[in-house]
C-alpha cells in the first residue's frame, strides 16, 4: 500500500531547516545524501558549489509519516519559490503500484521527470498534476 509524505525543497538551507525540525520533533536522520555523492553526470549537481548541499534527507515523524527534503540547484532553482516548494511524495509498495499511481495522477498534467530506475536503487518520477499539485512517486527496490 502506498504511503504519502511531505517533501520540501529549499534554496541552500535544507540542512539548517531539518536540524530545526529535528529539534522540534526529535528523532534521527536515517539518510543524508549530498550532491557531491552523486555519480558523475547525474543531473549536473555534483559541482563544487552544490557539493555540500542536501540532495535528500528524511526525518521520521511517526511510524506513518516521514518529512523529506532537499536543496534545489541548477536550472530548477529559479522556478522554486515559497508556495511551490512542497510536493506530495508517494512511496509505493510495488513497481506495479508505482507505475499505476504515476500514470493515473500525471494524466493531463506535466511530467518533469519520467518514472525510471535511479542510481539510488529506486523507481522514481516527478510531475505536476492537472490541478497544479506537485507529486513524486517512488518505489525502493530491495537492497541485496
Amino acid at each position: 500500500m502506498a504511503q504519502v509524505n511531505a517533501y520540501i525543497n529549499f534554496k541552500g538551507n535544507c540542512e539548517e531547516a531539518f536540524n530545526f525540525y529535528r529539534s522540534v520533533f526529535g528523532g534521527e536522520f536515517p539518510y543524508i545524501g549530498r550532491y557531491k555523492d552523486m555519480p558523475p553526470g547525474e543531473a549536473g549537481h555534483g559541482s563544487v558549489t552544490d557539493g555540500e548541499k542536501i540532495m535528500h534527507i528524511s526525518l521520521p515523524i511517526s511510524k506513518e509519516t516521514i518529512l523529506m527534503g532537499s536543496d534545489i540547484g541548477g536550472e530548477w532553482a529559479a522556478d522554486t519559490v515559497i508556495g511551490n516548494n512542497i510536493q506530495l511524495s508517494v512511496n509505493a509498495g510495488s513497481e506495479e503500484e508505482a507505475n499505476r499511481i504515476f500514470n493515473a495522477l500525471s494524466a493531463g498534467g506535466r511530467v518533469s521527470m519520467p518514472l525510471e530506475k535511479t542510481f539510488w536503487g529506486a523507481l522514481f518520477g516527478m510531475f505536476t498534476d492537472k490541478f497544479g499539485i506537485n507529486w513524486m512517486v517512488n518505489y525502493d527496490y530491495e537492497k541485496k
